[in-house]
């Protein structure tokens, strides 16, 4: 099992090209199941997320060709209705196939995701839009198995808007007779990308990005091109990278308003920023202070960047508060930031950071994808040498980290063991 190893210390400086969204680049390859026609997509990461869509959407009856950063999905054999626990245990991203074989056949099972390290996370918001939309559910064995003659349109109002239920959603109300409306729905800019992609297809979406997406129904699908969006994340982890470590950069390929609220948080912390374009130019060697967060749906502070977040508060000196509105869990990269010499206190969904202590080189594992994130982060600027197990995490959601990390002067390595 490999590990990522870290000498810290390291001010980084130069240049940084952002990948693919990754949680984009999944609900897409998923809404490909519409159709029998073509489907190329653009600018899609090399993540071991992405190779587990694809293993699903080839079981599933689909011929997927993956050279270099597109991916071409085309039809091999009919569609098959079912999709496995061997295949969706590996990723809770795999649920995204029911709205899309819903739409198609008419019928559909599906495993039922296990838990995740952050939370529970469950599926019953999707399965209340897809009741709402006319399908039956049963849920024996393991399984979720839905049916319906014909989706039928209609209001869905999601009790939460969760990202995953409102592109499920999104997706079979394009095959649903009459028009629907999916009112308290995700905003994510991944939610607009698949929008965009679902309309060049021949869909009829309206209004994503917005709280009420409104959705009409369609018969056929055409083949289609498409090019995935950046990934936010991605670019939010490499902006606190540069200014944990006092560092001077650019980063290039990235869309600068999907990460309005970290750049004014940074900023705030005393971060020079300046953007230009597709480009974000970021200074972090003048003095900076803390800075208090609380996460909330997009277009707030995200969930996915508190870890990391909560790593950069610790070099820095006073008290800050990093308070988790989103998952009930996700706090489980504290113990081991502790174990490098963080000093964090826990109560419930808050975490009470008292930062300025040195951080110390330790050997330390990682929980899950973004938890893996920061303590890559601590890595860089700890004194001495920093051991990060269970990096099959980081492999989820980071094409290259450390690679791109290297190039911008930090001392980081893979060790294959």
């Amino acid at each position: 099992m490999d590990k990522i190893v870290i000498n810290g210390g390291r001010r980084l400086h130069g240049r940084v090209e952002i990948s693919g969204s990754k949680n984009s680049a999944l609900p897409v390859l998923a809404a490909t199941l519409l159709t029998d026609e073509t489907c190329r997509i653009g600018n899609v990461p090399r993540l071991k997320d992405i190779e587990t869509v694809i293993s699903l959407l080839e079981y599933l009856g689909k011929k997927v060709v993956w050279k270099g950063d597109a991916v071409t999905v085309s039809r091999k054999a009919n569609l098959r209705p079912d999709a496995p626990y061997d295949l969706v245990r590996r990723m809770r991203a795999s649920v995204l196939v029911m709205g899309p074989l819903l739409a198609r056949l008419g019928s559909v099972k599906v495993s039922v995701p296990g838990g995740c390290a952050i939370g529970a996370r469950p599926i019953d918001i999707h399965l209340e839009g897809f009741r709402k939309l006319g399908a039956r559910i049963d849920i024996r064995g393991g399984y979720v198995i839905l049916s319906a003659g014909t989706l039928e349109g209609g209001v869905v109002r999601l009790r939460f808007p969760s990202v995953g239920a409102t592109e499920n959603l999104m997706i079979a109300a394009t095959c649903a007779g009459g028009n629907t409306v999916n009112e308290n729905a995700a905003r994510e800019a991944e939610i607009q990308d698949l929008a965009a992609y679902l309309n060049r297809m021949g869909a009829d979406i309206k209004g994503a990005g917005t709280s009420k997406i409104r959705i009409g129904g369609n018969s056929g699908f055409r083949e289609t091109e498409h090019v995935v969006i950046p990934d936010r994340i991605e670019t939010g982890t490499f902006m606190i990278a540069a200014a944990m470590t006092g560092g001077k950069i650019r980063i290039e390929k990235s869309d600068p308003s999907h990460v309005a609220s970290l750049i004014g948080k940074l900023k705030t912390a005393g971060v020079c920023i300046r953007v230009k374009g597709n480009t974000i130019h970021l200074d972090a060697r003048k003095g900076l202070r803390t800075v208090d967060v609380k996460t909330s749906p997009y277009p707030g502070f995200p969930t996915d960047m508190q870890a990391q977040w909560m790593a950069f508060m610790c070099t820095l000196k006073g008290r800050s508060v990093v308070t988790e509105t989103v998952f009930e869990n996700r706090f489980l990269h504290v113990a081991e930031l502790c174990r490098m010499g963080a000093d964090i206190a826990l109560k419930n969904n808050t975490a009470l950071v008292y930062g300025g202590r040195r951080l110390s080189g330790a050997q330390v594992m990682a929980s899950d994808l973004r938890a893996s994130a920061a303590l890559v982060l601590a890595g860089l600027v700890a004194e001495g040498r920093t051991e990060i197990l269970r990096i099959y995490h980081l492999d989820r959601g980071y094409e290259h980290m450390e690679k791109k990390l290297r190039k911008l002067g930090a001392d980081i390595r893979r060790i294959k063991e």
